[in-house]
């Protein structure tokens, strides 16, 4: 009898992947990035349980909004107080905090439960092309090669 291979979370193997955001369209880099992220990847992948890679994307300032996004998408929240309703559009967030703009769009592709809200912790965003995490030895993902 066969039996289906249910990956426990002691026994994952992390490893960290730089994405490199340079005019590649948002929900494409999201998607792939969510999809690194819960572990879909691999092919150890179980849905309970967080398998998945830590992942870095650099230059999130470069990203692309395709169509009239940068004008007519609009991200609200509020505050919790009558009248608190505050909106932005998308290309205001990418002019003035692109890392948000990105987190909001992978975050958006996760589960919303408590698995997602961890896989989301192993997310990192920068505007530039530095980041500190050299000494983990992350690779250079294509993700030309991915859609």
């Amino acid at each position: 009898m066969r039996t289906t291979y249910m990956a426990k979370a002691s026994e994952t193997d992390r490893k960290w992947v730089v994405i490199d955001a340079t005019d590649v369209a948002l929900g494409r880099l999201s998607a792939v990035a969510a999809s690194i992220l819960r572990g879909k990847n691999k092919p150890t992948f179980t849905p309970n349980v967080d398998t998945g890679d830590f992942v870095i994307i650099i230059n999130a300032d470069k990203v692309k909004l395709t169509g009239k996004k940068a004008t007519d998408k609009i991200y609200y929240h509020h505050s919790n107080h009558p009248g608190g309703l505050k909106s932005r559009t998308a290309g205001d967030l990418r002019a003035n905090d692109s890392r948000k703009l990105v987190e909001l769009s992978v975050k958006g592709m996760l589960p919303k439960n408590s698995l997602g809200r961890r896989q989301f912790t192993k997310l990192h965003v920068y505007g530039g092309s530095e980041h500190p995490h050299t000494a983990q030895q992350p690779t250079a993902v294509d993700i030309q090669s991915l859609i």
